[in-house]
């Protein structure tokens, strides 16, 4: 069974700088575990069919004008209705005026409720990705994650394989580093993975033979970054003799995290091997593919019309 995650309305207070008309505890205290909202249109007419109370209701002009277009009995048993399903929280949008009704069944029945001076569709869109982004299913994996040309970099391996030298290699060369040791995951959307470092360890790199180096101070902000989609895995392994690695790059390999397949390959490890050139290679060749172009395809199919004309 997947983990269920929270927010606090404070944090989703403090984001978006609502203004807080009523609220019935601290917002600290109250916890939002829904990633959808709703618009309840439907709710005002009276359907209340698949109604989520614990989705956040937002209140747009929409809905003001048609309440304001009921007479004053029938409107007030319409919010009263709305009111007593005691929704998480009700946030009106585009500066809108609360009536001293609203304000008075909102207290009546503990609801929170706000306002906003964003519009209905820009406050929606980006309140949507908030809560993706703060509700969404996570891991924490043992590894590192740099940020190579723009593509989010996940170094995977066995302890001592040698990814936080590779990471330091990188920086030097003009990356940026996101996490080391322990990477938190989060899915986002259906598509997209992101990661970032927990709290305690952000921007330190443990370096066997030195210990624990402050990247930011070491290297400068320009060095670190808080989270980057993860776009690539890399599995670092000690070089095995005998084993056949990929030389062409036609089978594409796929790494399965929180249900998202996501471009894998291997690299086998050993001296003399310039791992931070070969991984920006890697970082550059993963985009090529994403606008398009796998050269992989390509020579492949150059081979096969050599062959033929042969």
């Amino acid at each position: 069974m997947e983990e269920l995650y929270t927010v606090k309305l404070s944090k989703v207070i403090n984001e978006f700088s609502l203004e807080t008309i009523y609220l019935n505890d601290l917002p600290e205290n109250i916890e939002i575990s829904c990633s959808r909202i709703n618009r309840p249109g439907l709710q005002m007419v009276g359907f209340y069919d698949h109604y989520e109370p614990i989705r956040l209701q937002i209140i747009g002009k929409v809905e003001h004008l048609y309440l304001e277009s009921l007479d004053p009995e029938q409107r007030g048993e319409r919010l009263d209705d709305f009111f007593r399903s005691r929704p998480i929280g009700v946030i009106y949008t585009t500066s809108l005026p609360v009536s001293d009704e609203v304000v008075s069944l909102a207290e009546k029945y503990g609801v929170p409720l706000m306002r906003t001076s964003k519009s209905s569709s820009d406050f929606m869109a980006a309140i949507i990705a908030f809560l993706n982004v703060e509700l969404g299913p996570r891991i924490t994996r043992h590894g590192v994650l740099v940020e190579v040309y723009g593509e989010g970099i996940l170094l995977l391996g066995d302890s001592g394989v040698g990814k936080s030298e590779t990471a330091i290699e990188l920086l030097k060369r003009g990356h940026r580093l996101i996490a080391d040791d322990a990477v938190e995951i989060k899915r986002v959307s259906a598509t997209t993975l992101v990661g970032r470092a927990p709290e305690i360890i952000r921007h330190y790199v443990e370096l066997r033979g030195i210990g624990i180096v402050d990247v930011r101070r070491l290297f400068g902000m320009g060095a670190v970054k808080e989270t980057e989609k993860i776009d690539l895995v890399i599995n670092l392994e000690t070089w095995q003799d005998g084993k056949m690695y990929d030389r062409l790059g036609l089978d594409e390999q796929k790494t399965n995290i929180l249900g998202i397949d996501v471009p894998s390959i291997v690299l086998p490890v050993c001296p003399g091997r310039n791992l931070s050139v070969v991984i920006e290679v890697a970082a550059m060749n993963n985009r090529q593919k994403r606008m398009g172009y796998n050269t992989a395809e390509e020579f492949n199919k150059r081979l096969m019309e050599s062959m033929g004309a042969v």
